[in-house]
């Protein structure tokens, strides 16, 4: 069982039903699934497969190629071009990812001040931006062609975004301090 799947049932349930004030367990809070979405844009298809085999490596699981829907005259954009890759990933692999993420992959971002805590979406679902690829240990930055972001969304089953940052923070996400707590 994955460290982070672990520290939800042992550690975070038991602070969910106190903080929440829910006596039933199942209507706690939890992880859903995790979305990884790379937007690669208009490269060469040797561009598109390495950084498909990034996302592979960092995910544990095949990225599905996205492709365009509509035709962009101005950004020479064609419908059908393959312009993305995502990554959905669910059960343990989920918690694995989110797992790495926090402990791995967001403490090697240079001056590193924490997530964001507006980037909810007032459902429960968080979505982060990340600008570099290489800040997970599974991708060797000597190998990388160029740098590609990619925007991570952890869909949880909160029904606001009290529950699911209250969720989240006991998973050990490193939100940073809000403006009025005093940076």
């Amino acid at each position: 069982m994955s460290t982070l799947k672990e520290r939800y049932n042992t550690e975070a349930l038991p602070a969910l039903k106190e903080k929440l004030g829910m006596s039933n367990p199942m209507q706690l809070p939890k992880l859903s699934k995790v979305v990884v979405n790379m937007g690669l844009g208009i490269v060469d298809k040797d561009a598109q497969k390495a950084h498909a085999g990034e996302l592979a490596q960092i995910t544990g699981q095949l990225p599905v190629m996205t492709k365009a829907r509509n035709s962009i005259s101005n950004f020479k954009l064609r419908e059908g071009m393959t312009i993305g890759a995502k990554v959905t990933l669910r059960g343990t692999r989920m918690y694995e990812f989110v797992d790495r993420l926090i402990n791995a992959a967001l403490p090697r971002i240079r001056d590193f001040r924490g997530v964001p805590t507006e980037a909810f979406d007032g459902k429960g679902n968080y979505t982060l931006g990340l600008k570099d690829q290489t800040i997970f240990p599974e991708v060797n930055p000597d190998k990388v062609g160029s740098a590609q972001g990619m925007n991570v969304t952890i869909v949880t089953s909160a029904r606001n975004d009290k529950e699911a940052y209250e969720l989240l923070a006991l998973l050990g996400m490193p939100f940073a301090k809000k403006k009025d707590e005093g940076v």
